[in-house]
């Protein structure tokens, strides 16, 4: 559990510097200094792909496609669910756009944890093709 929380956490962190409804992202700094710093950005933009990359590789080759559908399905009712109950309201943009990119980090930490999940439920083991 742990492990995963982790995971999360590192996909909160690479999601939230990516964008964020505040002014304080790669975004927005790329949109007011592209001038002044593009070595600067050049860098953390190559950085913050990297992250992408391991992230939605790992999502892609565990989960699959349909896996992402049924994990932001399952959150979509989730969220339909506290929108129904009026716990969330649909006209506050900055929350849902919050909850967007909470979502999109689940997405990707149980992407990245999933191999461990099945490990645990089913006892098998997940191997990766090696050619030798």
């Amino acid at each position: 559990m742990v492990g995963f929380l982790l995971r999360w956490l590192a996909a909160l962190v690479l999601v939230f510097a990516t964008y964020n409804p505040t002014q304080w992202n790669f975004v927005r700094w790329v949109q007011g200094n592209w001038s002044e710093n593009l070595p600067m950005i050049s860098l953390s933009g190559l950085l913050l792909a990297i992250g992408y990359i391991i992230y939605l590789r790992a999502t892609l080759r565990s989960i699959g496609p349909f896996g992402i559908l049924l994990v932001a399905a399952v959150i979509g009712a989730f969220l339909w669910v506290l929108i129904d109950n009026g716990i969330l309201s649909l006209e506050n943009t900055t929350m849902m756009t919050w909850i967007g990119l909470v979502a999109l980090s689940f997405i990707l930490a149980v992407g990245l944890s999933w191999s461990i999940f099945r490990r645990i439920i089913t006892g098998q083991a997940d191997i990766d093709d090696v050619d030798e």
